[in-house]
């Protein structure tokens, strides 16, 4: 196997694309503020303006006075930095190299991403305004139960309560088992459009409480109480970028080797468009 073949550009947008298929929590945020990465401990400023006074207007008069605009600025910290480092021998070369390369390289996509999204639910989970976390709840069918459905529907009204637009694309993540409920719930899989019921194949599993509802195994988790969180892609953002990818035969041995460095972080910028509450499975 040649080393010419593995290719860093190539390769690079290929994990890219694989890391952009693998996230949940990354894909419900925006990416406002990406930009160009370089390195680690790198800095995106965040300038938001903030709100505007509204007062009464009594015409014939000259009592408006312009409002000075208060600004403010957050600042985008890259903290995070993932590698990996693998490996193709000679000897498995054959007629497979460019197989086994794809195979990997959406191996390394698919363990970053779940190592970032992992990091990214504890940020958001610690980012909820405090007025908008529910009382802890347990979640099952028993009559002393709080109803799967309805509790998305209580995050649901908590976020509508802070103003936060209905049309700007609101989203929870769920556990399995959490899905295994809802799954059994009429409202959510019968009362439901041709695409709800579609997209019960795959991710995200369908819309229930005005939510478009994600599946994850990387819902942050204490003693079997999970906390599940809701908001908008306004409510933070998030940077990633596959910093640099290097192909190399390391000495020792008869192969072809790659490693990648993956740069990240978040902000939550808007507290207020998220919600959460801790459920546990009754």
């Amino acid at each position: 196997m040649s080393i010419d073949n593995f290719s860093p550009t190539i390769w690079t947008a290929k994990l890219l694309e694989n890391l952009n298929a693998a996230h949940v929590y990354a894909n419900c945020l925006n990416t406002d503020y990406e930009g160009e990465i370089k390195g680690q401990g790198d800095t995106v400023k965040i300038n938001s303006i903030g709100r505007i006074t509204v007062a009464p207007y009594v015409k014939n008069t000259n009592a408006l006075v312009p409002q000075i605009l208060q600004d403010a600025q957050m600042m985008l910290a890259i903290t995070q930095a993932d590698a990996f480092c693998f490996e193709i021998d000679d000897v498995d070369k054959a007629q497979s190299n460019v197989t086994l390369m794809n195979d990997a390289m959406q191996e390394a996509a698919w363990a970053m991403a779940d190592v970032s999204d992992l990091w990214l639910a504890a940020q958001l989970a610690a980012g909820v305004a405090t007025a908008n976390i529910l009382t802890p709840v347990t979640v099952g069918t028993g009559a002393t139960d709080k109803d799967a459905y309805e509790v998305l529907v209580d995050l649901d009204v908590r976020l509508t309560a802070n103003n936060v637009p209905r049309g700007a694309g609101r989203w929870v993540v769920v556990p399995p088992w959490y899905e295994g409920l809802l799954r059994k719930d009429p409202r959510f899989v019968s009362f439901g459009t041709d695409a709800n019921k579609t997209q019960l194949r795959g991710e995200p599993i369908g819309r229930a409480g005005g939510l478009e509802i994600m599946l994850s195994n990387n819902v942050p988790v204490a003693t079997a109480a999970y906390t599940l969180i809701a908001g908008t892609k306004q409510a933070a953002t998030f940077a990633e970028q596959v910093n640099e990818t290097e192909a190399f035969r390391p000495q020792g041995g008869f192969a072809d080797a790659m490693k990648g460095l993956q740069l990240y972080g978040a902000k939550v910028t808007r507290p207020y468009a998220l919600a959460s509450v801790v459920a546990t499975a009754a």
